[in-house]
């Protein structure tokens, strides 16, 4: 009779050599464990198959269609998602095994303590700079992601719980990690929405600045983790206004 509660873990990375092992190292309570590498040129397939993993290589230009083919390889009933700048600390993993014993959901909330450095920023996230829980424990076949390079949507099915322990996700190594970050989002954000056929708006992105600022260092109480609140409350206000300004100047590029 098959295990109806195996739990495969997948790790969907691109040249994560740094941080791979530590991320794998807190995965060996899962049945199995699938690395699956997009483009990778470092060491990370040797790290992986080093630690046990099932290791799929391949190239995907978007996130959709690569994190579906993550879920397609892995062999259990549940996967366990987990990117490679997140650890499952001994409480989650615990928790997730005794919520596996008698599900009663098809997926779970995973809360995240999202982290900029060795620090634990609790306020001030957003939806595109972190969020406060993601559906990345899940009943294979319920969950799809969509088209997109970054911050696609997705397709959940059936009923869900909030687990209680968190992911630790190490967001950003330092403040200039986290400026390059948006840096890089807003440029494949950029790419989706001419893939999309929008057309830019500068001047609603720009009003948008300011209440986006606001909601993220007064509303999500940013102003409680002084710098770092006012480094996220500026990458919440440049996020649309940097994408607007990039999708309006695609067309320069040589």
């Amino acid at each position: 009779m098959p295990n109806v509660s195996a739990l495969s873990a997948l790790v969907v990375a691109r040249n994560e050599a740094a941080q791979l092992a530590a991320c794998l190292d807190h995965l060996r309570f899962a049945d199995e464990v699938v690395v699956l590498l997009d483009r990778s040129i470092d060491g990370s397939a040797t790290i992986a198959r080093d630690a046990g993993a099932k290791v799929i290589e391949g190239a995907w230009d978007l996130e959709g269609p690569r994190r579906n083919a993550g879920y397609e390889a892995c062999a259990g009933p549940w996967i366990l998602e987990v990117d490679a700048d997140e650890r499952v600390t001994p409480e989650l993993s615990a928790e997730i095994v005794a919520a596996l014993a008698a599900p009663k959901v098809d997926y779970f909330l995973v809360p995240m303590a999202n982290h900029i450095g060795s620090r634990l920023v609790r306020y001030g996230w957003g939806a595109y700079n972190g969020v406060a829980a993601k559906p990345v424990l899940f009943r294979k076949g319920t969950k799809r992601v969509l088209g997109g390079r970054v911050h696609p949507k997705i397709e959940l099915h059936g009923k869900s719980r909030t687990l209680e322990n968190p992911m630790l996700h190490f967001v950003d190594r330092d403040f200039s990690d986290l400026f390059a970050r948006l840096n890089r989002y807003t440029d494949l954000a950029a790419l989706d929405a001419r893939d999309a056929g929008r057309k830019p708006n500068v001047a609603h992105a720009f009003r948008r600045f300011w209440s986006r600022g606001w909601k993220s260092y007064i509303a999500r109480r940013g102003y409680r983790e002084g710098a770092y609140g006012i480094a996220l409350a500026l990458f919440s206000a440049l996020y649309p206004l940097l994408i607007d300004l990039k999708l309006a100047t695609l067309g320069d590029k040589a």
